[in-house]
């Protein structure tokens, strides 16, 4: 890996207390900073990975609602009341 310097300014008394802190955790302040860094990155990754799978989500659903693969809100309340019936006997047999 190829290394750089990433310049930039910062307020005086931030990067006193940064390097404070940074010292009070064996750590020195550039550490602390690729560390910050590598964070952020995985992070931002991670959430370009989670919006591309939720868009694709998302398209398969239009895509099945327009081929005509509905389901109407009376069926989906019946599925679900007989789901919740299912769930209150279950409770109510163990309680005995």
């Amino acid at each position: 890996m190829s290394e750089t310097t990433f310049t930039f300014r910062v307020d005086e008394a931030l990067k006193a207390e940064f390097s404070t802190a940074a010292k009070s955790r064996d750590r020195n302040a550039a550490q602390l900073l690729r560390d910050f860094m590598r964070d952020f990155v995985r992070q931002q990754q991670e959430t370009t990975g989670h919006d591309v799978w939720f868009r694709r989500q998302v398209q398969a659903g239009i895509d099945s609602a327009n081929a005509g693969n509905l389901v109407s809100s009376n069926e989906v309340e019946a599925r679900f009341a007989a789901k919740r019936a299912a769930t209150r006997q279950r409770i109510e047999a163990s309680a005995e």
